[in-house]
């Protein structure tokens, strides 16, 4: 498999898997990651670390794919809204996205194109020093379609982003995170990563997934009086329920709270 999963205490460990390759995404890898989220979604897990096994996270797409494009129907390939509202491309980063439960990326060697958008998708991206992310696309006379301008600015400034897009600059982790690219850099980003999700995974499951909702509507909405009221209505229908009771008498008793 290009794509492989482990579920495991709650945390769904979704790691690239071609590593001679440096993971270069294809229609195969495509296939088979949307297949893993669905998996995950219909699972008890609590949220997804997201990996690149062997040398990169993800090089970008596989080039052998460009010749091969240019046989194909690229209207049916590029145009048809195959998953909802987007292609089969774009869903390959919005299903993680789309995802109710947090994702945590780890990213260690190259992080370029088809990578940058999936890894974008992540709700946080810890990144090794060596690290190296660019938005890649412009290198082959491109743009980022698959899914990541709908990502790109709600982590990018304007400026930032019209200069990765324009340039395919290769950017390094310390300055990656300085632009808002990763979350943190950590010497051993999948211990880091790690550690942050098996932290997520002893919260209240009914409150993270709250609180993602409502960060998404607090990013999506211009309108204060919607973002008051879902934040009221969320809050409503944690209070007194089964995990925040737990949450609470945990807390009480000094003990890890139990929420199988």
């Amino acid at each position: 498999m290009t794509v492989t999963l482990e579920i495991k205490d709650h945390i769904a460990h979704l790691t690239l898997n071609r590593p001679d390759k440096m993971n270069a995404v294809t229609e195969g890898m495509i296939a088979d990651l949307l297949a893993y989220v669905a998996e995950i979604a219909a699972s008890d897990a609590r949220v997804v670390l997201l990996s690149g096994a062997g040398k990169a996270f993800c090089a970008g797409l596989d080039t052998s794919n460009f010749q091969r494009f240019l046989s194909e129907d690229l209207d049916q390939l590029v145009m048809e809204r195959t998953h909802g509202d987007a292609n089969a491309f774009q869903a390959f980063s919005l299903a993680l996205y789309d995802l109710p439960i947090p994702v945590v990326a780890t990213i260690h060697g190259p992080c370029f194109g088809a990578g940058m958008q999936l890894a974008i998708a992540a709700d946080m991206r810890i990144a090794s020093p060596e690290a190296q992310l660019s938005i890649m696309e412009m290198k082959w006379g491109l743009i980022p379609d698959m899914g990541g301008m709908m990502l790109f600015p709600r982590v990018l400034r304007s400026d930032v982003l019209r200069l990765l897009t324009y340039t395919n600059d290769i950017v390094p982790a310390d300055r990656a995170i300085e632009l808002g690219l990763v979350t943190e850099v950590a010497e051993d980003a999948h211990t880091r990563a790690l550690e942050i999700a098996t932290t997520i995974a002893g919260k209240s499951p009914s409150a993270i997934r709250a609180a993602k909702r409502l960060i998404d509507t607090a990013e999506t909405s211009q309108d204060r009086a919607h973002i008051l009221m879902e934040e009221s209505r969320e809050q409503r229908a944690l209070i007194g329920k089964k995990d925040q009771m737990e949450s609470v008498m945990a807390q009480m008793q000094g003990r890890a709270a139990n929420y199988d």
